[in-house]
């Protein structure tokens, strides 16, 4: 049975980007609590855009080394996020808030991350990012090769991808999802509706060609 690659705009933060993420088919949309991201909102701001949501598109709060009562505070506006952790949290502060939650690999080599995969076991997936600094969305994707075989999480592909290259990392890695925000920005933190649009077709057009070639 083909998988349909599931899509996640992240850094959203204007009420246009909701906007076009749902009429692109995206499943989630991504709101960034880390406050040395130019895409950081304030979780009043983020709460108002989650209400306009539809059904079934999923708001995810990306979080660096909050603090709990922070991460708590936004889950008291925002009932149905699902936290993304980007920084060092161990698998005991993830685990602490009993939420459904990412955890953030930041792929380099060396990393290995069969291990962390054990170590985040209650983790419902993983999201695959390049190690650069200020943690994730620098626009720069990692080697694909590093990932191994075996990893028992759904893995999540992030990392500098646009719509030129999301089908070759669809292809290569057969990910659950990908995860798209600078690729699909007109400036820094700024979505653009186009972008997201060609994205989210490119996805469904590698989809398509892994569909044909197991026919």
């Amino acid at each position: 049975m083909n998988q349909r690659t599931r899509i996640k705009i992240c850094g959203v933060s204007r009420q246009a980007d909701i906007d076009a993420a749902v009429e692109a088919g995206a499943d989630a949309v991504g709101f960034v609590f880390h406050p040395a991201s130019p895409r950081c909102l304030a979780p009043e701001r983020a709460a108002q855009l989650a209400r306009a949501l539809p059904p079934y598109v999923t708001p995810v709060g990306l979080f660096v080394n909050a603090a709990p009562a922070e991460v708590d505070r936004v889950l008291a506006l925002i009932p149905a996020l699902v936290l993304q952790f980007h920084g060092d949290e161990s698998p005991e502060t993830c685990n602490a808030f009993r939420r459904p939650y990412l955890r953030a690999a930041r792929m380099a080599p060396g990393f290995d991350l069969l291990d962390f995969s054990r170590r985040f076991s209650e983790a419902q997936g993983l999201l695959l990012d390049a190690h650069v600094e200020g943690f994730g969305g620098g626009g720069k994707a990692f080697d694909w090769s590093l990932v191994p075989a075996g990893v028992l999480h759904p893995l999540v592909l992030s990392g500098g991808l646009h719509a030129e290259n999301v089908v070759a990392g669809i292809q290569q890695l057969r990910p659950w999802a990908v995860d798209v925000s600078s690729g699909v920005e007109s400036s820094r933190g700024v979505k653009d509706a186009a972008a997201i649009r060609r994205f989210c077709d490119a996805v469904r057009e590698a989809d398509a060609r892994i569909a044909a070639s197991t026919a």
